[in-house]
């Protein structure tokens, strides 16, 4: 029994921080040091994440952002659950485990002055392993609304609020145990917003920029021109 419990203490332990480190390679700051041999985080909002790289970047860079920090989320929860799995650890969940402490290193990198961005890609990526329904209905919904407002933190606020009663309403109706899913949504939704709060204080004064609007005139210009 205790020689059980040292294991699975392991196994949390190690999948923990792997999860951590995956999620503290910050794509946003990469891309930027490859692409203009600069830092996002001089500029715009001051935040290593895929918005403020299309804003002083452009599409290309984004793109990239895009999917590193998405499938750095995914790659953390596949790799928790691979690790439980090895050490014959069954008590629940890795994923859970992982995504968070992913969601953590997103947010303050170890690799980058724990500098990080607002955690939005990499909770969807992790949302498409430990509840890829749940994932869907939030891409069904709020898709158009972010083509219609061109506002990328309201959506991202929005969706945040709404993901831990869509988690619940998807595990009512599927019949599955509520309890963890709905904590770790909650969490989820908690960090998120937090991470949101100028943000929300810009679409309070009606300050908030758009997807499309010209950049101010102190951001770098295209290192290709």
């Amino acid at each position: 029994m205790e020689s059980q419990i040292m294991l699975n203490l392991a196994a949390c332990v190690l999948a923990g921080l792997v999860a951590y480190l995956l999620g503290s390679i910050s794509f946003a700051v990469i891309v930027s040091r490859i692409y203009a041999h600069d830092d996002v985080r001089k500029y715009g909002s001051k935040n290593a994440g895929m918005t403020n790289i299309l804003r002083t970047y452009g599409k290309l860079p984004a793109f990239f952002t895009l999917l590193g920090d998405f499938f750095k989320g995914v790659l953390a929860v596949l790799v928790g659950r691979w690790i439980f799995s090895l050490m014959g650890v069954t008590a629940f969940d890795a994923g859970y485990l992982a995504g968070f402490f992913a969601l953590l290193g997103h947010l303050y990198p170890v690799f980058f002055g724990f500098k990080g961005g607002k955690g939005v890609l990499t909770s969807l990526g992790i949302i498409l392993v430990v509840n890829p329904l749940v994932l869907l209905i939030l891409l069904i919904i709020f898709l158009p609304v972010l083509f219609i407002t061109r506002i990328v933190s309201l959506v991202s606020i929005t969706g945040a609020m709404l993901y831990p009663f869509i988690t619940l309403i998807v595990d009512l109706c599927l019949r599955r145990p509520v309890l963890f899913d709905f904590l770790f949504a909650a969490l989820f939704s908690v960090i998120v917003i937090y991470k949101h709060r100028e943000n929300i204080k810009r679409l309070l004064n009606g300050t908030e920029r758009r997807i499309g609007d010209k950049k101010p005139s102190q951001e770098p210009s295209d290192p290709r021109k």
